[in-house]
């Protein structure tokens, strides 16, 4: 007898971002509640933990944190955060 495959529904719990761009040695790493950035040089470490806040600010302006968003919601933050 086949089993019933459960549908997989994306999930978002927190945002993670990675820079590549470290030329300096130094070890960037910034937590939040609801996010994790690692690495990059200082411009893009700064540009990460500027879209992070934007987004996190936007979301709780409507009353909702991260976990509560839908994932194409949090990406059109993204977006446009990254467009200022």
């Amino acid at each position: 007898m086949p089993r019933k495959s459960k549908e997989k529904t994306a999930e978002l719990v927190g945002l993670v971002g990675i820079g590549l761009d470290n030329e300096d040695g130094h070890k960037r790493i910034t937590k939040g509640e609801e996010f994790f950035l690692v690495g990059g040089s200082e411009e893009t470490h700064e540009r990460m933990q500027d879209v992070v806040i934007h987004v996190a600010e936007s979301l709780k302006n409507k009353g909702k944190r991260i976990q509560d968003a839908c994932v194409e919601e949090v990406i059109d933050l993204m977006h446009k955060a990254m467009d200022r």
